[in-house]
């Protein structure tokens, strides 16, 4: 039986030739580059993480990997706490040990590639009542590795968990694991809104009446793409937390990774009032730097004239509380 293929808005492609792969070993030869700026960690909050059920909290632990407190449940996003992927050694510390992450409601892969779905760390965080929400064609891998509870989702579905309602968005990306695999499970990412759309209950997310928790969404990997701009039509995003790495050389990854200032123009297209960058700086996983890519985005920044609260820098370790006040009003 033929195994689905899967593909991108307008089919875009993301494949390469062996020519081109050849072109970048060459550039990459040749380039003189600066890695002494690492991203710095701070001690995470584990006290407070372990006793937390009621604010949004967002905490970096690297690459695309966070630790995510939403309407009680506790989230992990593409876990990764490997030292190594490949030849490239791990950059910096994981934001939290992975034995002090406090129980996992919830783990959300965006798609199967290796620094997104590590299997060893979900077998670390996985226990029972943990479920794992990942696009359709990765179930069946994933149950066969132990994860019973798994479920799949197509893009712009929406399930509800709890108190969430959790959609699967499109990302322009790729997938592969083995030479046969390609693109036979799909890509994309997450926003996650609180379940109940009307008045919370008095206390609930501890701010009381008509005080829903930050809508948030994570981008998952992609390139720059129209699907951005049709998720801010269909969703209001308070909080995107946006991939600005793993761009360089930008005429090889640009079907597949947004730069920086790509980003920025993603996070203005999807409408957040809140941006959080991820995936630099952990790995090397192309030939641009943690300092380039914040520079970069930072000149996107100002370009734009938004204003510099709303892109939040985050340290491996470190915790964002998001509050309902910091809201536009939308009852």
């Amino acid at each position: 039986m033929a195994r689905i293929r899967y593909d991108n808005i307008d089919n875009v492609s993301t494949d390469k030739t062996l020519k081109e792969f050849r072109q970048w070993r060459e550039e990459r030869r040749k380039k003189k580059k600066d890695y002494s700026y690492v991203v710095p960690n701070i001690p995470p909050q584990l006290s407070f993480l372990a006793e937390n059920r009621l604010d949004t909290t967002v905490t970096w632990v690297g690459h695309s990997t966070f630790f995510l407190q939403y309407e009680g449940l506790n989230i992990i996003t593409d876990p990764i706490w490997a030292r190594r992927l490949g030849f490239e050694k791990r950059l910096g510390e994981p934001g939290l040990p992975i034995a002090e992450v406090p129980h996992v409601d919830l783990i959300l892969i965006s798609h199967s590639h290796y620094d997104h779905m590590h299997i060893a760390s979900i077998r670390k965080l996985y226990r029972a009542g943990t479920t794992l929400i990942v696009p359709v064609g990765l179930k069946r891998k994933l149950m066969r590795k132990g994860f019973r509870n798994c479920i799949e989702m197509q893009w712009w579905e929406t399930i509800t968990v709890g108190n969430i309602k959790l959609s699967f968005v499109p990302t322009q990306h790729w997938t592969r694991r083995t030479p046969f695999d390609t693109n036979t499970s799909h890509w994309g990412g997450f926003i996650m809104e609180p379940a109940m759309r009307g008045q919370h209950p008095e206390g609930s997310g501890g701010h009381g009446k008509h005080k829903l928790p930050p809508n948030l969404y994570f981008a998952g990997d992609s390139g720059y793409f129209p699907g951005f701009k049709e998720i801010g039509q269909r969703f209001k995003i308070h909080v995107a937390l946006m991939p600005i790495g793993a761009y360089e050389p930008e005429w090889f990854m640009t079907s597949q990774h947004v730069n920086p200032e790509e980003a920025v123009q993603a996070f203005l297209d999807v409408g957040a009032e809140t941006m959080i960058p991820m995936h630099y700086g952990t790995f090397r996983l192309a030939d641009d730097t943690a300092r380039e890519a914040l520079d970069r985005m930072e000149q996107a920044r100002e370009n734009h004239g938004i204003a510099a609260d709303r892109i939040k820098i985050l340290s491996y370790g470190e915790t964002l509380v998001v509050h309902p006040e910091s809201r536009r009003a939308e009852q």
